[in-house]
């Protein structure tokens, strides 16, 4: 195929890019900053994440991905527009596109992330299940005749796969990741502490105490919020097991959530993942101990794969340039004609 063969992990919290030969190129958070009135876009990515839960009245600051779906088509066009011609530059033919999905979409999401790609500037675009890219970023040989169970948690979804021969015997994907577990955060100061914190400080307190269960050693971090009778500035001290209280029904949903799909997996399958144990990916599963209280409610091992953020990237860049692999298990590239039954005009952003 003619063009850059590029792949994209398109997520709720963050975009990031390859390029086939090159590796990562781009890794930029998927937040967008417009002005109302006029729709122009200010600013993308980094810069716009500084704006977020600072910007005034005439500026709109959005995630146009939410729950691993499009959930603003033009905006996030917008988006893709823009970072693809940053990979592209001045190439003459239009790329040719992998983009991560999770893993049990509907049709009609899967047709309407395939419809932003091509709007975007791809010449011809391909969708790939996140478990199965996870699967393959973590460096398991997918193609054993033999199951493997990959948990990929991200900032929008959790996506729960057992794969086996190339394929995904048993899938399950519920919208409970790593942003709701900010809003419980969120939730529980104002609630319980009468503070009013920010999403970005909420990820700030995840990541420094936030824990998957109660700790033997209780830790505290300092944050900074605002009163929520006086609406002055506060600066507060948060223990890790009150952030454990706050987010840990939403934990226990992803755990049951894990425990629904070992219902519904045959046996010789579940004797599989009982040897080769369980592989967590995503941003999300860097949370404290998380593994642990996996392994606690399957009495089945469960590891944190290296580098989980970038596992679905890495898979996608394996196969960027592996025909066959997406010839045989029916990954179809598909142009912007196949989708509309006629030809666009180019749309600039900028």
């Amino acid at each position: 195929m003619l063009g850059l063969n590029i792949g994209i992990d398109l997520g709720t919290t963050s975009v990031i890019a390859c390029v086939e030969g090159k590796g990562i190129v781009l890794s930029e958070p998927s937040v967008v900053a417009y002005r109302k009135t006029t729709g122009k876009i200010m600013a993308l990515g980094k810069p716009a994440l500084k704006m977020l839960g600072r910007e005034p009245d005439s500026v709109d600051v959005v995630r146009p991905m939410k729950d691993g779906v499009v959930s603003d088509f033009t905006v996030t066009e917008h988006m893709l527009r823009y970072y693809i011609k940053q990979i592209c530059k001045n190439k003459i033919f239009k790329p040719n596109i992998i983009v991560s999905m999770p893993g049990t979409v509907t049709n009609l999401e899967k047709r309407t992330i395939l419809d932003v790609i091509t709007a975007s500037g791809a010449g011809r675009a391909c969708v790939i299940e996140e478990p199965l890219a996870a699967a393959i970023g973590a460096g398991v040989d997918i193609n054993r005749p033999s199951g493997v169970m990959v948990v990929d948690l991200g900032g929008g979804t959790t996506d729960i796969a057992v794969i086996t021969m190339g394929t995904m015997a048993v899938a399950s994907s519920i919208r409970v990741a790593g942003n709701i577990l900010n809003e419980d955060i969120v939730r529980y100061c104002r609630r319980e502490r009468d503070i009013i914190i920010g999403e970005v400080t909420a990820e700030e307190i995840k990541k420094k105490i936030g824990c998957a269960f109660l700790r033997k050693e209780e830790t505290a971090t300092f944050a900074r919020g605002k009163d929520y009778f006086t609406g002055m500035p506060l600066d507060f001290e948060i223990t890790s097991n009150e952030v454990y209280l706050a987010m840990r029904e939403h934990i226990k949903a992803i755990l049951e959530a894990i425990r629904d799909v070992f219902e519904r997996t045959p046996p010789d399958l579940v004797a599989d993942i009982a040897e080769e144990g369980i592989i967590l990916t995503g941003g999300t599963a860097q949370l404290f101990g998380l593994d642990k209280a996996v392994a606690a409610m399957t009495k089945i091992n469960a590891h944190v794969a290296q580098d989980p953020v970038n596992c679905v990237i890495k898979g996608i860049e394996s196969v960027l340039g592996d025909k066959f692999f997406l010839e045989e298990n029916g990954y179809l590239f598909t142009s912007r004609q196949d989708l509309t039954g006629g030809i666009e005009e180019e749309k600039e952003v900028f």
